[in-house]
């Protein structure tokens, strides 16, 4: 059975049953912005289409700080891109930074319940695995009604809705961001990490979110989103420190990119990794320019076929690939100097998070292998200061080990956002499935029940 064949089939169930501080950091006190919000549009347009609000003209924020708002408007919601959400949607363009220190515009989509709350509102930002090369199959474009990318490919936003819609239960605001940035850099975390924390910061700005200062601030990713979280847990001391995020959430971890590639190599996720080498040369110039000297013709054409595709079709074009064998290189071309220099600036494990970590990985992960998650851990384990819940699943493959995570890992990220302290120390549970916890059921029908309550109309969480 395909990767793909394994995500329809797994998220229907769900449904049917249902580092470096580049840039300086923003005042402690951060200032609201009087921004006009342009109202949404009947018929969403994908990057390719609205250069204006995805890429502006450089003079209009190279001089803004990270973080700041250079346009919002107002969005439609929607499940696979028809059914709307009774929710408040908008989208900011903000200011944020390259892997060069260069300034970009970088786009978030805030989503909320409806109402007000009792105080600043709790924020997670959900980093979603859009694991693409092109525009129209971003987050900001898939999340919203009539696009069309769920039929042009982009299968894991849609599905990955389904547990932002379990977060906006508990009355919390998602910032969802577009972390691959202008150039649809797959697979380049230091810079979706960058973009993930400006995003924070300009959602801050945003009065209509209701997120202040004061406001507890979380992160979650699987996959794809998992690389830009652990990078932002990283680099957030340096970069962002003065952001109030008490708590990351990520699973399916590729902390090591050299491992990972390893493991496709030859096998059935080769075009899904291939997709990420391809992504890693639009955000490092060096790299590109390998690629470009290096690869065979063979391999040049496939990626000028991959190019302009989706997760889904990036998944299933034609597996049991040689991808190291597409490159002229004397011996392993993982050694090459652009290549390796590459893959350091994308390992994780530099930097110790100066928050608690809420890891889980499947044991039999067919595409993160689980060894080097291990090493992760035990990285930041050496700190004595370092607090990381890690848990190894024994009968999950990939896409089901997000969906016996995620209930668990929400509650794990509510404890925090209200406040309760996690372990002063590292723990290492393995576990045969993590559905059989007495607490996940419970979450996981409360969010299948959001869900379907949503398909006919009803308000999505609450204020508080």
């Amino acid at each position: 059975m395909t990767l793909f064949s394994r995500t329809v089939l797994s998220m229907a169930a769900v449904v049917a049953l249902a580092g470096v501080g580049l840039a300086p950091p923003a005042s402690a006190d951060t200032p609201k912005q009087q921004v006009k919000v342009a109202p949404a549009k009947a018929i969403p347009l994908p990057q390719e289409l609205d250069p204006s609000f995805y890429e502006p003209p450089k003079a209009t924020y190279q001089d803004k700080e990270p973080g700041e708002i250079i346009a919002a408007r107002r969005i439609n919601a929607a499940n696979l891109g028809v059914v709307p959400l009774n929710v408040d949607a908008w989208q900011l363009s903000y200011r944020s930074t390259n892997s060069r220190g260069e300034p970009i515009a970088a786009v978030t989509t805030l989503v909320k319940p409806r109402g007000t709350t009792k105080g600043p509102r709790k924020l997670v930002s959900m980093q979603l695995a859009e694991d693409s090369l092109a525009g129209y199959c971003s987050t900001s474009y898939a999340v919203q009604q009539w696009s069309a990318a769920a039929l042009a490919g982009q299968i894991v936003v849609p599905a990955e809705m389904i547990i932002m819609q379990g977060m906006l239960a508990q009355g919390w605001a998602v910032a969802l961001p577009d972390h691959q940035g202008p150039n649809m850099a797959y697979a380049a975390g230091p810079l979706g990490a960058r973009i993930t924390l400006d995003g924070i910061r300009a959602a801050k700005r945003f009065a209509p979110i209701g997120v202040g200062d004061d406001s507890p601030v979380g992160l979650y990713g699987y996959s794809g989103g998992a690389i830009v979280t652990g990078h932002a847990a990283e680099l957030k001391q340096t970069y962002a420190p003065e952001l109030n995020i008490v708590g990351a959430a990520e699973g399916g971890v590729p902390a090591d990119l050299k491992v990972v590639l390893n493991a496709s190599t030859n096998n059935v996720t080769s075009g899904l990794i291939l997709g990420a080498v391809m992504g890693l040369g639009r955000e490092y110039p060096d790299f590109q320019k390998f690629l470009n000297k290096h690869m065979n013709a063979e391999g040049k054409a496939l990626a000028s076929l991959k190019n302009p595709l989706c997760v889904q079709y990036q998944s299933i074009l034609l597996p049991f690939l040689n991808i190291k064998g597409f490159l002229r290189w004397p011996g392993d071309p993982v050694n090459a100097p652009a290549v390796k220099r590459v893959l350091n600036e994308t390992k994780m494990g530099k930097t110790v998070p100066d928050m608690p970590m809420y890891i889980w990985n499947s044991a039999l992960d067919e595409i993160i292998p689980v060894r080097q998650v291990d090493t992760l851990v035990r990285t930041y384990c050496r700190d004595p200061k370092a607090s990381v819940t890690y848990t190894r699943d024994h009968l999950s493959e990939h896409v089901i080990a997000e969906i016996s995570g995620a209930p668990l890992a929400i509650l794990w990220l509510k404890d925090r956002l209200d406040g309760k302290p996690a372990q002063q120390r590292c723990v290492t549970r393995d576990e045969l499935t993590m559905g059989t916890d007495a607490r996940w059921w419970p979450t996981f029908s409360d969010t299948v029940g959001t869900v379907v309550a949503g398909l006919f109309g009803q308000q999505i969480g609450r204020g508080k």
